[in-house]
């Protein structure tokens, strides 16, 4: 069973935890150095005590020195310059006392009792100090010294140290504890504008997290702040991060929202299609089902020539299509078309020749603009059928009389081939799909008769062989001039003879 964390836990942020440590370790720092300052000032206090500890009983040990004599004499703390509070005691040979007395202020030396000379029995002559806690008096420290068979004990009160040291532990605790809320204060503020950088850049990754990515059209995201994208610190190297990843995202998006668009332009494609296609392949189909039924009816409903003549008629419009259909379908996959050089300027002129003599209605031009010869490296039956089918499309779409003009040109490595019409021009709605299958001008699928309008393919069929050329298909359209342009690279022949070709402008 996993354990939840307790909420408390979870709410913790990390100003909040920084702010604890950053407090915790002051106040670690703060008791080192109170311990440490506190105890070099003690060992400081100490050893003066035990300086002037030692001086007094130097000088006990000379007072009783000269009274040897008498061995409970104690008059020398009598003597002027004696310490208030220092007591002294005379000892035998055992290290017993046998009188103690303290000097007392403004009074005599009082003789200790004798629950006060049991507490300092038992010092040693070792020339060290010793702390011994005398019952009315206080903390002494005391110290035995021995001369010439002299045994005297001397002490001085504690009292003046340890009042100065418990005065520096308070004022060093009030310092610390001043100190630690000033800088309690300040790391609180530091840390609070410090993270505020990194408080946008978690709210606007909040934000993006409430867009809706999964669905709907690509919006655009949000992003860091720029002052806070600055690589100088972490949150700003954070933030870049973030929005260097919200760039990709957004690129991501875009690019599945474009795939998306794509995959249903082409489904849409794909069933306007498959009914165009199979629209175009009924009609055939119907009419030669319903003269092959005249037929087998009798003789006397339809002239058999007449009858045959439409089969034969709508079969080969049926035939066309299907090879059309092949044809883009070929393309599609990518196979390789028939490659060798061709003269663009020869198939130009002999695609004119053939569409004055299939529309003698029209005036048609042939114009060449040439220095050298046009050649072009590709299929040349596919490429005369891309002219052959502008040529064809000029002339089922414009009135009898217009002047349709066909051109090659050559510069920079390009061979561009021009035709164009003074006709009525292409429908504005209908120039971003004329490239398209299945796009007319008359949309009706219905005809009079096999030749009476194309099947929507012409076009698609040039573009599809112009781009597996390397090349590209384009079109200019307005009332009175309509002008497709064919962009095809050259052909970089070695050995290839220039020749000089006349006759701009020549009419055919």
């Amino acid at each position: 069973m996993s354990r939840r964390p307790n909420a408390k836990t979870r709410t913790r942020s990390i100003r909040t935890r920084l702010l604890v440590f950053v407090s915790a370790t002051l106040v670690v720092v703060c008791v080192a150095m109170g311990l440490i300052t506190t105890l070099f000032q003690r060992s400081y206090l100490m050893g003066d005590l035990d300086d002037r500890v030692r001086s007094a009983a130097e000088r006990a040990l000379g007072g009783a020195s000269s009274h040897r004599d008498t061995d409970d004499d104690l008059a020398f703390l009598r003597d002027a310059g004696q310490p208030a509070g220092m007591l002294s005691a005379r000892l035998d040979e055992d290290g017993a006392i046998v009188s103690a007395a303290v000097v007392v202020p403004g009074a005599p030396a009082r003789d200790l009792s004798p629950g006060q000379r049991t507490a300092l029995a038992g010092v040693r002559a070792d020339d060290a100090m010793h702390t011994r806690a005398v019952p009315g008096l206080g903390t002494y420290r005391v110290t035995v010294l021995v001369s010439g068979g002299v045994r005297v004990l001397a002490g001085l009160p504690m009292a003046d140290v340890q009042d100065m040291i418990s005065k520096l532990v308070m004022i060093e605790t009030g310092v610390a504890v001043a100190g630690l809320a000033a800088a309690g204060c300040v790391c609180a503020v530091v840390i609070r504008r410090q993270l505020r950088p990194l408080g946008r850049v978690a709210a606007t990754a909040a934000e993006v997290s409430r867009a809706p990515l999964g669905h709907g059209e690509a919006t655009a995201l949000a992003r860091v702040p720029e002052r806070d994208t600055d690589p100088g610190s972490e949150a700003g190297q954070v933030g870049a991060a973030l929005n260097r990843l919200l760039d990709q995202v957004e690129s991501s998006l875009a690019e599945r929202q474009r795939g998306e668009e794509r995959m249903r332009r082409s489904e849409e494609r794909m069933r306007r299609f498959l009914a165009d296609a199979s629209h175009e392949l009924r009609t055939p189909l119907a009419s030669i089902a319903g003269y092959a039924e005249l037929m087998n009816r009798g003789t006397d409903r339809v002239e058999p020539v007449l009858a045959w003549r439409r089969v034969s008629a709508e079969s080969a419009r049926m035939t066309g299509l299907v090879e059309d259909l092949l044809l883009l379908a070929r393309l599609d996959e990518g196979r390789p078309l028939q490659s060798g050089e061709v003269d663009l300027a020869a198939l130009v002129a002999e695609a004119v020749w053939d569409a004055r003599a299939a529309g003698s209605g029209h005036d048609w031009q042939l114009e060449l603009s040439l220095d050298a010869p046009v050649s072009v490296t590709g299929d040349e039956v596919r490429l005369h059928q891309v002219v052959a089918n502008l040529l064809s499309n000029a002339r089922m779409h414009t009135p009898a009389g217009t002047r349709v003009t066909a051109s090659v040109e050559s510069a920079d490595g390009r061979c561009v081939i021009r035709v164009r019409d003074n006709g009525p021009g292409i429908p504005p709605t209908l120039l971003p799909t004329v490239f398209e299958r299945f796009t007319r001008a008359d949309t009706s699928r219905s005809r009079a008769d096999a030749v009476s309008g194309g099947s929507g393919l012409g076009l698609a069929i040039a573009a599809a062989i112009s781009a597996a050329h390397g090349g590209h298909i384009q079109v200019n359209s307005v009332p009175g001039r309509t002008e497709f342009t064919i962009d095809l690279p050259a052909a970089m022949a070695a050995g290839v003879e220039a020749r000089a070709v006349s006759g701009n402008g020549a009419s055919v």
